[in-house]
């Protein structure tokens, strides 16, 4: 019985093989929704808030974090943004802590890592707090959350193509294996909604992308920030509303 079943199958493929040249190919463009993971259908405005932020100082993560978003929800988002300035979260802690905001002597950010930055992360459960926020703001569905941009070091084996002459004065290029060392940023945000009209959090999710760079490559930070953005928005933009993944399928015919 297996036999005659792998037999069949062998037949099969034998006569789509022999048949292939009379088939025509045909790539269309195909679109997959892909549903909100949050139903905001309760809210008609939207307040980017604020971040805890920290890592590098090369830029400011609370206030770039805020414009990106509130850029694209302005152009991707049904709900009204609202415009105001960007709440500095992590001052807002030390002031109830009491804790004095003095520079550090050696320049060094105030929120240095991921254990930092858990310290102020207790804001984000003050539900009174953030009621009080919705009230001032019309009830709107909150974002906020916490932001780390690190500057990151490696080294390692990593694939460099090369290039060479073959025997008929042609050049050709080939992968190969050399020891680097490597410089980058690793962005690491978690974005919270929270519901305007109660202070409660409704929806949570945390992100972490890195870029390395050849050590002598001289990369600006902001751009490698926005670069890093770039691949986390779709993701982001998904939590508010369905997004269209686009792709082609090969039709026979």
């Amino acid at each position: 019985m297996i036999a005659r079943t792998v037999a069949a199958a062998a037949a099969s493929l034998a006569l789509a093989v022999g048949s292939a040249g009379c088939l025509s190919f045909y790539e269309i463009g195909v679109e997959t929704p892909i549903q909100a993971k949050l139903d905001v259908s309760p809210f008609q405005r939207v307040l980017v808030a604020g971040f805890v932020t920290g890592g590098s100082r090369n830029i400011d993560p609370n206030t770039e974090t805020a414009r990106l978003l509130r850029s694209q929800l302005r152009t991707k988002s049904d709900l009204k943004v609202v415009d105001t300035d960007v709440m500095q979260l992590a001052d807002e802690i030390d002031k109830r802590r009491g804790a004095a905001q003095t520079p550090s002597p050696t320049d060094e950010p105030r929120i240095k890592n991921e254990q930092d930055l858990q310290a102020y992360e207790e804001i984000f459960k003050d539900a009174d707090y953030w009621k009080k926020i919705g009230a001032e703001f019309q009830m709107p569905l909150i974002i906020t959350g916490t932001v780390l941009f690190t500057e990151v070091e490696k080294s390692g084996v990593v694939n460099k193509p090369t290039s060479f002459v073959d025997s008929q004065g042609i050049t050709r290029y080939q992968e190969s294996r050399t020891y680097s060392e490597l410089k980058g940023y690793a962005l690491a945000p978690k974005f919270i909604f929270i519901d305007g009209r109660t202070g409660q959090v409704l929806y949570s999710e945390g992100f972490h992308e890195e870029r390395l760079y050849p050590k002598d490559q001289n990369t600006p930070a902001l751009s490698t920030y926005f670069e890093l953005m770039d691949s986390l928005l779709p993701s982001f933009l998904n939590t508010l509303s369905t997004q269209r993944i686009r792709g082609t399928r090969i039709l026979l015919k």
